[in-house]
């Protein structure tokens, strides 16, 4: 790929995945460093445990060295784990999208990421291939390859989707994110059942013979434990779709043994979790609706209250359908629970009754109960025109430092870029703040610095006083930042 004279010095990055957990930054940089721009590396990380997320960044002054490094590194081998080299995406609506992301399945074992992207490559542009693998690195039979525009990705449908790799017919298809994917419908072809509530006793032998009636079985099989025992349920495939579904709606609730039978198209744990979780959902929007505006949230309660006593108190606004007091894992009251009515009339004539009446020696706090998203769009209606009037009006801030990239000796070069400014004199135990600047401007000119050495209780380091303006420490108008020392410690006047 041919790059232009004019943009052969502007900054580049690239994203590096699937990297080994005990890699470093300085690892990471010593297996790119024969590329003569590379500025800074820089391997992520759990904000709390420190541990590596497994990928990271790769940053160049040069974009021709930048697309050399992906043709080099891009699938070789790093610490014993075949890494991914790609342009880094910036945006997370476009990594989200799924735009030109294609799902491929039943891959032979053979094929690695090279090799997906070897058999991708003549349909455009991929940006990263890769196969799902399990920990000790043998392949999933499934895997993505990212390509730059939509059309190319549809065009490798086209061509590839049914056809035969390996002695293996793939499927090929857009990739659908997990939360966008519809459930099966009444109409959909199936030809594995699952079957449960069998005897101990029951055998394949006589389930083959039971099921054979309804049309050729490929194969059945009766799940059983460590010690060949059966765990009641089996799975059975025909060869034909309508055999199946004949099957199921014949032999489901009948009588098999001394039990009776469920009988259902089977499911992958996905299919059934995404059912599930539906199922959930929308008992879970029904119950919300039928208690809107009959829920209370009852707050300062007594440690010692039980939920009977709770009822009892409130049994004398109406019908209660349930009573909630809300505990830790020690079985300990929180403080608050909820009480529900079955209807609304009856919910405000508790709050108008007992809001503030004293039980146990507490004063009670009733309101009507609100989900979570409801809670916080009513606070920020009430205290966010508040808030903006204390915060002010917004001024641009231009951030004073850089995240924690690894710089190896790239000082001098990225000061003659421009990429990383220099503190006018500042020396050893001064730090910034990270106090916004004021609006007035400042001359590009270097600031004495004149700390305070005077000692002050430590309370009152870093406080403003009423005109806003700092007691001590130095404004740098490249970084934009206040610095003070960390030795000092100031104290303002009240306004």
């Amino acid at each position: 790929m041919a790059v232009p004279a004019t943009v052969a010095a502007a900054p580049a990055s690239l994203y590096v995945g699937d990297l080994h957990p005990d890699i470093s930054d300085s690892q990471l940089y010593q297996a790119f460093q024969e590329f003569k721009s590379l500025t800074s590396v820089r391997v992520c990380r759990d904000s709390l445990t420190r541990t590596s997320l497994r990928y990271g960044y790769v940053n160049f002054m040069s974009q021709q060295d930048a697309i050399r490094a992906i043709k080099v590194k891009n699938n070789s081998y790093l610490f014993g784990k075949v890494i991914r080299v790609m342009w880094s995406h910036r945006d997370p609506n476009a990594r989200k999208s799924g735009r030109g992301n294609v799902f491929v399945k039943n891959l032979a074992e053979s094929i690695d990421n090279a090799g997906l992207h070897d058999l991708f490559q003549k349909y455009g542009n991929v940006l990263s291939s890769k196969v799902v693998v399990y920990e000790d690195g043998k392949s999933k039979g499934y895997g993505f390859v990212q390509f730059e525009s939509e059309e190319s990705a549809n065009y490798a449908i086209e061509k590839l989707n049914g056809s035969t790799v390996r002695d293996k017919q793939i499927y090929v298809g857009k990739f659908v994110r997990k939360g966008d994917r519809t459930l099966p419908g009444n109409d959909t072809k199936f030809t594995n059942l699952y079957i449960k509530n069998l005897d101990s006793d029951i055998t394949e032998a006589l389930l083959q013979e039971k099921f054979s009636s309804f049309g050729e079985v490929i194969s059945l099989a009766i799940a059983k434990d460590a010690n060949g025992l059966s765990k009641g349920f089996a799975f059975v495939n025909y060869d034909n779709p309508d055999d199946a579904r004949k099957a199921m709606e014949a032999m489901n609730g009948l009588q098999f043994g001394s039990k009776n039978l469920y009988v259902a198209r089977a499911q992958k744990k996905a299919e059934r979790e995404q059912i599930l979780h539906h199922e959930f959902e929308e008992k879970r929007k029904e119950q919300i609706l039928k208690s809107k505006g009959s829920n209370l949230y009852v707050k300062n309660i007594d440690d010692g209250v039980s939920e009977k006593e709770l009822r009892d108190l409130f049994s004398s606004c109406g019908t209660i359908t349930s009573v909630k007091v809300m505990r830790n894992d020690k079985g300990i009251s929180k403080g608050f629970g909820f009480v529900c009515f079955s209807n609304p009339e009856e919910a405000n004539k508790a709050v108008s009754t007992f809001y503030g009446c004293m039980f146990h020696h507490k004063p009670l706090y009733i309101a009507i109960a609100q989900r979570k998203e409801d809670r916080k769009t009513q606070l920020k209606l009430n205290y966010g025109p508040q808030q903006a009037g204390l915060d002010g009006p917004s001024t641009a801030v231009v951030r004073g430092g850089f995240p924690s990239y690894f710089y190896p000796n790239v000082t001098s070069q990225m000061l003659q870029s421009g990429l990383l400014y220099q503190p006018l004199g500042l020396g050893s135990g001064w730090r910034a703040n990270d106090f916004t600047p004021p609006t007035r401007s400042f001359q590009q000119s270097q600031v004495p610095i004149v700390p305070n050495t005077t000692r002050h209780h430590r309370q009152n380091r870093g406080r403003m006083n009423s005109v806003g303006k700092a007691q001590s420490g130095v404004y740098i108008p490249q970084l934009q930042h206040y610095y003070q020392p960390m030795d000092s410690r100031v104290e303002y006047m009240a306004a």
